[in-house]
């Protein structure tokens, strides 16, 4: 992985208003192409949109659209958990095709990402070409339980500093710190180095967004989506759909096969030695698994 990675300036850039504040967009690519322009959904939640900025490798067929959610990045940073809600993240997708003028759309949509897309293509919305869930977040109890496996697998040095955590972060313990690191190299990313748009990414985390809707870890929830789960409204899905991961996702391929299985006519991609950022560790197969799905559902 070349850390210094070039990736394109954005070609426009700008705020679409929303009730509750502004949300920041940049967008690539020809705006006047007859092609769907790509709609890209960052994680987290409060993880900003720079670290999707590889999929700007698709701006040379289609327009390719990221923004940061309300209270991320360059958006609006109101503070307010009202705003902290799944319906209200989905909303700014609306408002974000409105201000644009995205008659027709694909819909891309990594881990929490994956969470808003769905939600979104569950409502059967006029416009929508595709939807990409890449290492979805789609059950909260699913993803403990994938990821408590993965835990088990970890070091036993590793395991023994999350225990006595409780695998509730850090906290100032550098053993405890390691772990994370290790689990984070197996699942998280797999890049050596990470790029420097990844790295630009997690240090602009929206940390206090992050532990209200999720929690201390990747691999432990005590916030708001504790109970999350759509997968009893997943056959609701009527846009041609694909399911990607990595091969050590933290969406596991377990879990994100029986997701496919539940959305009629879904189609499942796993990619080798990847983990949750495919399109960062393995960009080359990502990007012809993506493109390809996308031409076919034109």
């Amino acid at each position: 992985m070349n850390r210094t990675q070039t990736i394109p300036a954005p070609e426009s850039s700008g705020f679409v208003e929303t009730p509750e504040g502004r949300i920041w967009y940049r967008s690539n690519g020809d705006r006047h192409t007859d092609r769907p322009a790509l709609v890209g959904i960052h994680g987290g939640p409060g993880v900003p949109h720079d670290y999707l900025l590889p999929l700007t490798a698709l701006s040379g067929e289609r327009r390719v659209i990221l923004y940061d959610q309300l209270d991320v990045g360059k958006s609006d940073k109101p503070g307010d958990p009202k705003n902290w809600t799944v319906p209200r993240f989905v909303a700014e997708i609306d408002a974000l095709r409105k201000a644009l003028g995205l008659e027709r759309i694909h819909l891309f949509g990594n881990s929490w990402g994956g969470t808003i897309a769905a939600e979104y293509a569950i409502g059967r919305p006029q416009g929508l070409a595709s939807l990409t869930l890449s290492g979805p977040l789609l059950s909260t109890a699913r993803w403990i339980a994938d990821n408590d496996d993965y835990i088990r697998a970890l070091s036993q040095e590793a395991q023994d500093a999350l225990a006595r955590s409780g695998g509730r972060g850090a906290d100032h313990d550098p053993k405890v710190a390691m772990a994370l690191a290790e689990y984070n190299r197996r699942h998280l990313c797999r890049a050596d180095p990470w790029p420097d748009f990844l790295e630009r990414a997690m240090n602009g985390t929206n940390t206090t967004v992050y532990n209200a809707m999720w929690g201390p870890t990747e691999f432990i929830c005590t916030g708001t989506l504790q109970r999350y789960d759509c997968t009893g409204r997943l056959s609701h899905i009527q846009a041609p759909t694909l399911v990607i991961c990595g091969q050590y996702d933290e969406s596991a391929p377990s879990s994100c096969h029986d997701f496919s299985k539940m959305i009629p006519g879904a189609q499942l991609a796993v990619i080798p030695d990847a983990s949750h950022l495919p399109f960062i560790e393995r960009p080359d197969p990502f990007m012809v698994i993506l493109r390809t799905f996308l031409k076919e559902s034109e």
